[in-house]
Formats: C-alpha cells, sequence, structure tokens
C-alpha cells in the first residue's frame, strides 16, 4: 500500500530528505501516551525509511529495541539494505534524535501476496462480543494516542479503567484507524503495541516502558476492522513479555508479536 496523505498514519509517517541530504521524519505528539511516542508507532517511521530501500512490498518480521526514551520532534532515520534476495529483503534501521541513537531496528520483507506452502493454524479468532456490544477507547483521560483509532475494548478488559480489573493479564477487543484507512502489514507494528498494557487488569496502573518489541506479520489484512488480544504470563523482578495476536475480519491471522516491558 503506498502513501496516502489524507491519512493521518501516512502523514505521521512521511520521510522527507534535508538539505544536506540526510532522511528525517518528524514524531508527531498526536501519537504520545502521556508525553511518549508510541513505541508500535517509531517502529513504524523508522520502517518507513527501510521500505524505500527493498523491492519487497511487505513486511515480514521485525525487531526494535528501544535505547532511550524518544520525543516529539525531528529524528534521523539511517537506513541500510543488509541483503536483497530473491524472496526476502533484510535491512536494519537506526532512528536518532539530537546525535544519539534512540531505536535500532531490524526487519525482514517479502511479497505476502506469493505466499504459499504448508498451514496448520491451532487457534481460532478470540471469541469475543461484537463491537458494538464493547467498551469504547475514549474520555478525558484517554492518551492523545487513543484518537488517531475507532477502539473498543472488551467489557472484561475495560474493567480496569473503572477501577474493576478482572485479575486476567489480557487486554483484548477491536481497532481500526480512525478515518478509514485500511490496515497493512506497514501499520502492524502499531496495531501490535495499540491496547494499554496486559498487567494494567492485573494491577494498579503504573508506568509500563517497552524495551523490545517483535512482530511477525503472517498475510496482509482485508480492510475493516481488526481483532487483537495481548496476554501476559510472566511477570518477574519487574519484567514482563506481551504476547499478541491480531486477527483481520475474515478470520485469517495477519500477525504475531512479542514485547519485553518493564513494570515500574
Amino acid at each position: 500500500m503506498g502513501v496516502d496523505e489524507d491519512f493521518i498514519f501516512d502523514r505521521a509517517t512521511r520521510l522527507h530528505e534535508s538539505s544536506d541530504g540526510a532522511c528525517r521524519a518528524e514524531i508527531s505528539p498526536k501519537w504520545n501516551i502521556f508525553g511518549v511516542p508510541n513505541g508500535g508507532y517509531l517502529a513504524a517511521v523508522g520502517l518507513a525509511g527501510l521500505a524505500r530501500l527493498v523491492p519487497h512490498p511487505d513486511l515480514l518480521s521485525v525487531s526494535a529495541y528501544y535505547l532511550t526514551r524518544t520525543q516529539p520532534g525531528d529524528v534521523l532515520i539511517q537506513a541500510e539494505a543488509v541483503r536483497i534476495g530473491k524472496r526476502l529483503s533484510t535491512g536494519v534501521v537506526e532512528v536518532e534524535q539530537d546525535g544519539e541513537p534512540r531505536v535500532c531496528i531490524t526487519a525482514m520483507y517479502t511479497d505476502l501476496s506469493l505466499a504459499r506452502g504448508l498451514t496448520h493454524v491451532v487457534s481460532r479468532p478470540p471469541a469475543f462480543p461484537p463491537p458494538e456490544e464493547c467498551v469504547k477507547a475514549e474520555g478525558p483521560v484517554a492518551p492523545e494516542f487513543v484518537q488517531n483509532f475507532d477502539m473498543w475494548l472488551t467489557p472484561e478488559s475495560a474493567g480496569w479503567a473503572t477501577g474493576r480489573p478482572s485479575g486476567h493479564a489480557e487486554m483484548s477487543g477491536w481497532v481500526r484507524f480512525v478515518d478509514g484507512r485500511p490496515p497493512d502489514p506497514a501499520s502492524m507494528p502499531l496495531f501490535a503495541d495499540c491496547l494499554p498494557p496486559a498487567i494494567f487488569n492485573l494491577m494498579q496502573p503504573a508506568w509500563t516502558p517497552t524495551f523490545e518489541l517483535t512482530v511477525h506479520v503472517r498475510a496482509r489484512p482485508a480492510p475493516g476492522w481488526l481483532q487483537v488480544r495481548f496476554t501476559t504470563r510472566y511477570l518477574q523482578s519487574g519484567y514482563l513479555e506481551e504476547d499478541g495476536e491480531i486477527w483481520d475480519e475474515t478470520g485469517t491471522l495477519v500477525a504475531l508479536s512479542r514485547q519485553l516491558a518493564q513494570a515500574r
């Protein structure tokens, strides 16, 4: 899917060349969560620099490491295609701000329309209520980030927001871009990091910075809603993993994710 300046996500990940020939981007505060840019959004910005260097159209796999906090504002995108093959392209990206590396990314690209082979999917799409029977994520305390989505949490997942956490470290719901932009592989890192942390339903919400985010894209998503579910099984010594699955409206698994974070 090409860049369409009519969509907020494409505007927010747009790159430009500065007078010295460097590739730069403007990190928009509209994707902040309480003053800090969302990690999935930062990964998407960095990947926009790499996507221009490889011939394959679809993100297949990405691992992003967050070295230190990035602020809204200008960043330098240093992207390099490490290897371009017949079926796969691999590259690295560094997002720099004020002369310091902030995010380091390794990613692989392919053409998912040509994907063929054995298929064995054990799980099915999550069985939870349709969007109209869920709880809309909105309100005066919702971060700027949420305003970019039409986001509905399952009733159980939304309990933490009203002081009634479910007791299960799970966060699930329906989500799509608020302006109607269809989901695509380029937006999967963002959707993989779009819901509140799963541990909010286990304990009092706290600052939960992401140290590493990995996303595997399995298929090009169909237009429409995405069903998302994120769970944490192990919170140990303050560190936690959060596993995610993303399904499209046709019931196709389109992405899997895992991130390492810390509950502070």
